[in-house]
């Protein structure tokens, strides 16, 4: 009786034990030295294919592991991939080798780690891979180019170039990013074209990317090459129902001609490119030692740059816009110059761009205003406490709600926000950014004047400007040198007067330079405002300070009395303005 008592519960702990095993949240098989399983739990049957969920997966490599297990007599442990079709099933695997009751058994038991390995897989490519055009990292070309220099012992050459898609923030200012990403993965695809398994190509930052060639047998290779590639490029996009064009900067350097580190090699590279940038774009050149010389004298101008925003080396001259019928002020514009480390001025053509590269355009402009807060007397003094004062805003800038919230604050904090004019180019109003929708109203709300300044030369398009609510457009100086003598800019200077006075804005003429040029403005024209060294030059402050105050209705003889003296010792070359 104690005996069936016993068996009894023999029974019971062994159908508890067969339960456990069988809900084990672990894949469990038992399989003889045959192969045959003699015991799959629930979750190895779910995992396996074989609980009738899904199509079984391609178990042959499993078995080939379990067979090896067996014969080594020692545990293995695997991970194991599983495909169905597109889908994978990565497990964790332990195969056990055991000897019981005589027989050879393999006990494997096995944890899912798809979901842990999908996260290292995206860890790694987001590493060594580029997410949007799938191309390796500059890590990745790194690593290549440094293990062709490893293995090198004088024999093989390689390329490496340094591409930049030319002018990219305006295509994505335009059109916007959604299609600045596009163009650049179909952008990757066509400089991809051609290549061989031994080059590669990379995408290391925001529009530019690195090419390396190996193995190259000349310059001349090479040359042939990226003219090829450049060609290509020369198709348009056709992106989001847009045709789109674009151009690419190339600077190439040769191991080992022009170094013998992948650093050495990418700067050369990069310094070769920017010769490019600035000699017209949409090329290629190789580096050689004179631009080394130049990317030299570039740092310093950029250290001291640099140097003079921190010192606040920079003032404003101040050049009127006139009345051409009463030669009254109606306003002012502060432009920026720099006074460099010998005491200098230094037009903005030297500085501007270079301020907008490096980023500190916004400290610059900021900087202006102050200026002209703290001169804000003398202003007056000069030009009438009624003059407006027009403030140069850069495209990138306008496009920037962030920089642009910050100046309307400043602006406001001023306390005569209403007497300030922006003058901003027409790719400011055109471009697909905040300032249409969000920033104008902003300053609107201020009393902050809006200008487009340069009109003519930018984006001009009827539908664009019939969505601009500007106070003033500038009519680039290019229409008006001559215009006596010039009937198509005559014609076109009347189009733009009819568009302007439907629209309710003011016409300046900038760049007014002679008695005929005015002349023809007041004889033909209904333009009442001008710009121009013909009734000021630019006037710094310490001119300012030695002007005597006078009456308003003598105002404008006080802007114009420095224009004899101007065209006796102050050239264009000094630059008109920006």
């Amino acid at each position: 009786m104690n005996d069936n008592r016993y068996s009894g519960a023999s029974e019971a702990e062994l159908g508890f034990l067969k339960e456990i095993v069988r809900m084990l949240p672990a894949g469990l098989t038992v399989q003889d030295a045959h192969g045959e399983l003699l015991l799959v739990n629930d979750a190895a049957a779910a995992q396996l294919g074989m609980d009738g969920s899904r199509p079984s997966p391609d178990l042959a490599p499993r078995r080939e592991a379990c067979r090896k297990a067996l014969s080594a007599g020692q545990a293995v442990v695997t991970e194991e991939a599983l495909h169905d079709g597109a889908a994978r099933q990565v497990l964790l695997t332990t195969h056990r080798p055991v000897r019981l009751a005589g027989r050879e058994l393999l006990i494997s038991a096995s944890s899912d780690i798809t979901e842990q390995k999908n996260f290292e897989d995206q860890l790694f490519r987001s590493a060594y891979f580029d997410e949007l055009t799938g191309l390796p990292s500059r890590r990745v070309i790194e690593h290549r180019a440094n293990n062709l220099l490893a293995r090198d012992h004088g024999g093989e050459r390689f390329a490496l170039a340094f591409l930049d898609v030319d002018n990219f923030k305006h295509i994505n200012d335009y059109y916007g990013h959604a299609v600045g990403d596009a163009l650049l993965v179909e952008l990757a695809k066509r400089l991809g074209r051609d290549l061989r398994d031994s080059d590669m190509l990379s995408r290391i930052s925001g529009d530019e990317f690195l090419l390396l060639l190996s193995p190259i047998q000349s310059q001349e290779e090479i040359a042939e090459f990226m003219q090829a590639t450049l060609e290509r490029l020369t198709a348009p996009f056709f992106i989001d129902h847009s045709e789109v064009f674009a151009s690419t900067s190339v600077g190439i350097s040769l191991y080992p001609d022009h170094g013998s580190s992948f650093e050495t090699l990418r700067q050369n590279a990069d310094i070769a490119m920017y010769r490019i940038k600035n000699d017209g774009k949409g090329s290629a050149a190789f580096f050689d030692a004179s631009m080394e010389r130049e990317a030299l004298a570039r740092t310093k101008i950029e250290q001291s740059l640099r140097l003079a925003i921190l010192e606040k080396r920079f003032c404003c001259a101040f050049q009127s816009k006139v009345d051409i019928r009463t030669q009254a002020v109606k306003g002012i514009e502060a432009l920026v110059r720099l006074r460099d480390d010998e005491g200098v001025i230094q037009a903005p053509g030297s500085f501007i761009n270079l301020a907008g590269e490096l980023g500190l355009i916004d400290e610059l402009t900021h900087l202006v205003l102050a200026e002209i807060v703290k001169s804000i007397d003398l202003i007056n003094e000069t030009f009438g406490a009624e003059a407006s004062i027009s403030i140069n805003v850069a495209a990138r800038q306008a496009g920037n709600p962030e920089f642009m919230r910050s100046f309307a604050q400043a602006l406001d904090n001023t306390g005569f926000p209403q007497r300030f004019m922006i003058e901003l180019t027409e790719e400011a109003f055109v471009a697909k950014s905040h300032f249409q929708s969000e920033i104008l109203p902003m300053f609107r709300k201020l009393g902050v004047g809006i200008s487009i300044d340069d009109f003519g030369t930018g984006y001009s398009s009827l539908s664009a400007l019939a969505d601009i609510t500007a106070d003033e457009i500038k009519i680039d100086r290019s229409f008006i040198t001559d215009i006596h003598k010039r009937p198509r800019s005559q014609g076109i200077l009347r189009a733009i007067e009819s568009l302007s006075e439907a629209l309710g804005m003011t016409v300046i003429a900038e760049g007014l330079e002679s008695y005929e040029e005015l002349a023809y403005l007041q004889a033909a024209s209904k333009i009442r405002y001008a710009q121009g060294y013909y009734f000021s030059r630019p006037i710094f402050l310490e001119e300012l300070k030695l002007a005597t105050p006078v009456s308003s209705e003598s105002r404008a003889s006080v802007a114009s009395r420095p224009i004899q003296q101007n065209r006796q010792g102050y050239s264009r070359a000094n630059g008109y303005r920006r």
